[in-house]
């Protein structure tokens, strides 16, 4: 008897250390005071890896710890996201990513994490104007109009590349294409780089990508830019039109960045995380960056973060019942 309560006291306990106050206290208290790697479920050179590296050091510089950036690309991003869903919440590891957060297990029943459950929001770190649809200069068109008479033309011919179900790169395309009624076939890769790699070879066609990304290859020439998915024109490319002004009303795709911890971490440590972070996306230094690039920093409350994912969430999954039911 003695030694099954015994056992049961051992479980008690065992169950009682799990607790984010026990982690806390286990932790004296005190945080960090270990290295802390920010996973970026996606490969080195796409648009979260950047911002990630970017604010990496001020991060670092702030919180008295190094941290550590690590590539965990696959599926999407789905590979990285399951990871730090199951990584033991003690803030030592987190997840920074985009808008495919949530798109991503919408369009995949399959992804192993809830979007909203398995996470602590810390914060929307950063949104930027919309996408920008570049086409290799050996495509004949150089407008939206002309883009997609030559797809109805060419029923199926002309290819668009994605960084997989669900992100940034394929739900607009997929939009373009069932508002338009056009057939354009879709080419998946690893990520963003993988796709601007063949695009910039012109072994695809066209691309939804990042404003931060397509602004120098534009300005280079080495892509043409045909419009912008936002609700309004970008200052960067102030002559390229929107989506919607060039003849798909009521286009308006946006792409957003956000950092995320595993749930179950500290409040405490959430709080010290989301603080320090805000600060850094505030800094001057940091809003000249994000300006020139394309992107607007936003630094929200955690619980703001949590609504605003849980809300994309819900309205994603709507989008992608209506691309999976348009007609092929």
């Amino acid at each position: 008897m003695r030694r099954g309560f015994r056992h049961a006291a051992a479980a008690l306990t065992a169950l009682a250390v799990c607790t984010p106050s026990a982690l806390w206290a286990q932790a004296g208290g005190s945080f960090p005071a270990q290295p802390i790697r920010a996973v970026v479920p996606s490969p080195p050179g796409g648009p979260p890896d950047q911002i990630m590296r970017w604010i990496a050091p001020k991060l670092s510089e702030a919180l008295g710890q190094p941290v550590v950036v690590e590539n965990r690309p696959g599926a999407g991003g789905m590979v990285g996201t399951a990871y730090v869903s199951r990584i033991k919440p003690d803030g030592y590891t987190w997840l920074f990513t985009t808008a495919s957060h949530v798109s991503i297990p919408a369009f995949t029943p399959s992804a192993s994490y809830d979007a909203v459950k398995d996470f602590e929001h810390v914060t929307l770190a950063a949104q930027n104007f919309g996408q920008v649809l570049v086409v290799h200069p050996k495509v004949p068109a150089n407008n939206l109009e002309e883009l997609l008479a030559l797809a109805r033309k060419q029923p199926g011919k002309l290819t668009y590349g994605s960084a997989g179900l669900g992100t940034a790169s394929h739900i607009p395309a997929e939009l373009m294409k069932q508002q338009a009624d056009v057939d354009i076939l879709g080419v998946q890769f690893k990520g963003v780089a993988n796709a601007m790699s063949d695009l910039l070879g012109g072994h695809i066609d066209m691309f939804f990508v990042g404003t931060q990304t397509a602004l120098p290859l534009v300005q280079a020439g080495q892509l043409r830019a045909i419009a912008v998915t936002g609700a309004k024109r970008w200052k960067g490319l102030p002559d390229v039109p929107t989506m919607a002004e060039s003849g798909l009303p009521g286009f308006n795709v946006i792409n957003w960045f956000g950092l995320w911890m595993p749930a179950g971490v500290p409040k405490e440590v959430v709080e010290r995380v989301h603080a320090e972070t805000v600060k850094v996306l505030h800094s001057p230094e940091l809003g000249e960056v994000f300006d020139k690039l394309g992107l607007e920093p936003v630094g929200s409350s955690s619980q703001e973060f949590a609504k605003f994912v849980a809300d994309n969430a819900a309205i994603t999954s709507e989008i992608a019942k209506r691309i999976d039911n348009a007609p092929k």
